[in-house]
């Protein structure tokens, strides 16, 4: 049986191999309209390389053909710059199955940087997105956003400047955020709405708050379950919130680690905490009002262990910190 089952996989790996383009883009005056024919040209199977170089754009980017690479340089070497685009779209917005975006750069995007919507099987890997002005209200919400995915894996990427989260995962199943670095945005890391994540050995540090893990009401999916947040370094996040008023994030603490809420089954374990101005952890329920019959607001079946704390909870600020402060009488603990 075990023959039989493979051979057949096998005849069609050739077959698809076979017949699989590459496209090769490269920076010059007409690079963008060559980079947009090559993702609607594009075939399952197929790889877009973008050779070295930055590539000034106008208009985002968009991919709905299933099975496509797209490949670069590196996440220094190809660099897509949209900081005279149009509009206040995504910088690349992919809506296709079975795709690899990987080794290259997408710099100041008016929307957020590479979403991801109603993907299965989707690798982020050696990316960079980037606000080069630093954090702004301005920038775009989301660095690297899968929503409404599953089998997501990001991987040994690097996101700055978010005005809402880093790497955002939304509403998906199945997800794998590993080895990045998440750094000077509000949220460094966030899973919201999903099941079944694994969010390890990276580095969230100079966030407003390093890794969330929310549950939202109003939403298609709810009942956020089954994450698992473990050997990551979780420090130095310091920076003020800029997110624009009226998000959830907005409320986010300055110099918080890991901030669970409304979550169902959640470990952290064999992290490393410190100098996180706030509090290191913090687990809590929804906390505004709302209309879902469905939702439920309270954090149910938390386990934080073997956690290696440092220097933590030495200035809180903003309404929510006083809270915890006032919450905790004074001295905020590691966990709260």
């Amino acid at each position: 049986m075990r023959q039989l089952f493979l051979i057949p996989l096998a005849l069609v790996f050739t077959a698809t191999l076979a017949s699989a383009e590459t496209y090769v883009v490269a920076p010059g005056t007409d690079a963008a309209e060559k980079l947009q024919e090559a993702l609607i040209l594009a075939k399952d199977g197929d790889i877009i390389l973008l050779a070295e170089g930055r590539y000034p754009l106008f208009d985002g980017l968009s991919l709905d053909v299933d099975g496509v690479t797209i490949t670069g340089a590196g996440m220094d070497a190809t660099i897509l710059d949209f900081a005279d685009q149009k509009g206040a779209g995504e910088g690349l917005l992919v809506t296709s199955d079975n795709v690899v975006l990987e080794d290259f750069a997408v710099e100041n995007s008016k929307g957020d940087g590479i979403k991801t919507k109603g993907s299965d099987i989707i690798t982020f890997r050696r990316l960079r997105v980037e606000w080069t002005g630093g954090p702004e209200a301005s920038n775009g919400a989301y660095g690297v956003y899968p929503v409404e995915s599953t089998d997501v894996l990001v991987e040994d990427s690097l996101v700055r400047g978010a005005s809402d989260a880093g790497i955002y995962v939304e509403q998906s199943d199945r997800i794998i955020v590993r080895r990045n670095r998440a750094e000077f945005n509000v949220a460094g890391i966030e899973i919201e709405n999903s099941y079944n994540a694994n969010v390890y050995d990276n580095v969230a540090m100079r966030n407003t708050g390093g890794i969330l893990v929310f549950d939202l009401p109003n939403l298609k999916q709810n009942g956020g379950r089954n994450v698992r947040v473990f050997n990551n370094e979780i420090v130095n996040n310091d920076t003020p919130n800029f997110a624009p008023e009226g998000n959830i994030v907005a409320t986010v603490p300055m110099g918080t680690g890991v901030l669970i809420m409304a979550n169902r089954n959640v470990h952290v374990f064999k992290n490393r905490f410190d100098n996180n101005a706030m509090i290191h952890i913090g687990v809590g329920s929804y906390f505004e009002d709302y209309e879902d019959d469905d939702y439920q607001p309270h954090p149910r079946g938390i386990v934080i262990r073997d956690d290696d704390y440092g220097r933590g909870g030495f200035e809180p600020s903003g309404e929510v910190g006083l809270f915890f402060a006032e919450a905790a009488g004074g001295e905020i603990p590691d966990v709260l």
